[in-house]
């Protein structure tokens, strides 16, 4: 009897320590913010901000308030939805509030990459090197080559006819935009001679094409993936499509191409010196180019997708644009030069540059996640302080708390080309409560977690958009057709992508 009354009390301890560990037994604490675990053990609401996530945090958002801690998957998230109290979080020193612990986990289970500790300042470092400055001017000269390759057969296709060409947007954008990225950063096929010139040329066009057939079989998978919600089969798929993305971005394959970016050469090189294996540096590009070109192509799409739907707006961004073209000296013809569009040139486009800002603001809704390392006090923007507790996570979601907020954005839900746009030239500022907002919108993260490729990914949209303006007319096939709805369970992970793609008809201009 003595003998069954232990192994029962070693079961009955065993589930009592797996509650515990799964939070079952967690209790909100004097000064900590609201506490929702809901009813499913570990998981808690993991589930239902998968299903929508928007529609979730605005739920507990009227249930509890500005801040509230939720159980997802085994961890604790505290979500702040007040913008205005945004800096406290994103100017605290890392030493409390740290991007890189979370941010370490998610591209180890997702690329396979183990990060070393030199390996965030090696990112930055080549980042303003490369993606800034004049660094910034030989990328984008890059990818305006990289497009004319790859959009070549758009425009040789068309055989300087006027007849219309009919394809779907969500597909013509991603694939144009990622293939000529993918060229521009990691290099052309090396050709000698100039017959081998064109059959370079021709393999560059048929290579980009399979990457990135093989790259959106990835990519539908990517949320699941990070969110560990992968059926088996799907698992199985997304480790198998991971091993071919570690063998096509191999160091030993890509360095046999020219014209290689610095970014990438020079990450490289100092991986190497650091001692990172070559295996790892393989993963390393892997993962460069999903965080290179993720994001680009779908916010291609909503832009040329909102200014089809808002012919104001198509007008005003295109006459922007011929006058640019008109003022570099360049005349587009049938039969003459390829247009050539500069840094120089963009930044000449204060229009394009709010309707790309307001695309990113209807379309972008990444989530900003800190680990917390020690107990921490937090004074939100009302002057109320909560605690936050050592192991669990800090969590900002901007497309919810400023994206969408009719007080900083009125008729949040609508596309206005001209909102950023001030006419006196200086940056337009918003308001919430009386109270300048600081991070009205963040497609691009903020602080430590702020996208290092900003300046070349908002660059190589608005090249795209340049080109098609500029080269074609465009129209939706269905007129009446309505901007499509995203996959909700892409929120959290950047540019969202629609549940369908749109039908459009597009043919030469000159």
């Amino acid at each position: 009897m003595a003998f069954w009354v232990m192994v029962l009390c070693a079961v009955l301890a065993c589930i009592l320590g797996g509650l515990y560990l799964v939070g079952a037994f967690r209790q909100r604490r004097a000064q900590e913010p609201p506490l929702d675990k809901g009813l499913i053990p570990w998981l808690g609401h993991a589930l239902s901000y998968r299903k929508d996530g928007v529609a979730f945090l605005q739920r507990m958002q009227k249930k509890h308030g500005n801040i509230f801690t939720v159980l997802f998957g085994g961890y604790y998230f505290t979500f702040v939805m007040d913008p205005l109290s945004y800096g406290a979080i994103v100017k605290e020193a890392r030493s409390k509030l740290d991007f890189n612990a979370y941010a370490t986990q998610l591209v180890a289970q997702v690329f396979g990459f183990q990060p070393e500790m030199s390996t965030h300042k090696i990112i930055e470092t080549a980042s303003v090197k490369h993606l800034k400055g004049n660094g910034l001017v030989v990328m984008t000269q890059a990818m305006m080559d990289s497009l004319h390759r790859v959009m070549g057969h758009s425009l040789s296709s068309a055989g300087g006819e006027k007849s219309w060409k009919q394809d779907g947007l969500f597909h013509f954008s991603y694939n144009m935009v990622f293939r000529a990225g993918y060229l521009a950063l990691f290099g052309n096929t090396t050709s000698k001679g100039e017959k081998n010139k064109e059959d370079a040329e021709r393999c560059d066009v048929t290579h980009s094409e399979d990457v990135f057939v093989e790259f959106r079989k990835y990519d539908k998978l990517f949320p699941g993936f990070a969110s560990s919600t992968l059926s088996h089969g799907e698992r199985k798929e997304a480790e198998s499509l991971k091993r071919l993305f570690w063998k096509l971005m191999s160091v030993k394959d890509v360095y046999e191409r020219s014209n290689i970016s610095g970014w990438i050469t020079d990450q490289q090189e100092q991986l190497a010196e650091a001692g990172m294996p070559e295996y790892m540096r393989d993963r390393f590009l892997f993962l460069l180019l999903w965080a290179a070109q993720g994001n680009t192509g779908p916010a291609s799409f909503w832009l040329l997708a909102y200014l089809m739907k808002n012919p104001k707006a198509m007008d005003e961004v295109r006459k922007e644009v011929d006058r640019v073209v008109g003022e570099s000296g360049q005349e587009v013809r049938a039969g003459g030069s390829v247009l050539n569009v500069t840094k120089e040139m963009l930044d000449k486009t204060p229009i394009l540059d709010s309707a790309v800002e307001e695309t990113l603001r209807l379309a972008a809704a990444p989530m900003l996640i800190r680990a917390v390392l020690v107990d921490l006090e937090l004074k939100m923007n009302d002057g109320r302080k909560y605690l936050l507790r050592k192991g669990d996570r800090v969590a900002l979601f901007p497309f919810v708390a400023a994206h969408m907020d009719p007080e900083i954005h009125p008729d949040p839900h609508v596309f206005k080309y001209d909102r950023f746009l001030s006419l006196d030239g200086r940056k337009k500022e918003f308001y919430k409560n009386g109270e300048k907002v600081k991070y009205f919108t963040m497609p691009w993260g903020a602080g430590t977690s702020m996208c290092p490729g900003r300046y070349f990914a908002t660059n190589e949209v608005k090249l795209f958009a340049f080109l098609m303006l500029t080269y074609f007319d465009m129209q939706l096939v269905n007129v009446e057709e309505e901007i499509p709805p995203v996959i909700k369970n892409r929120y959290g992970f950047g540019v969202m992508q629609p549940t369908r793609d749109v039908q459009f008809r597009y043919r030469l201009r000159h």
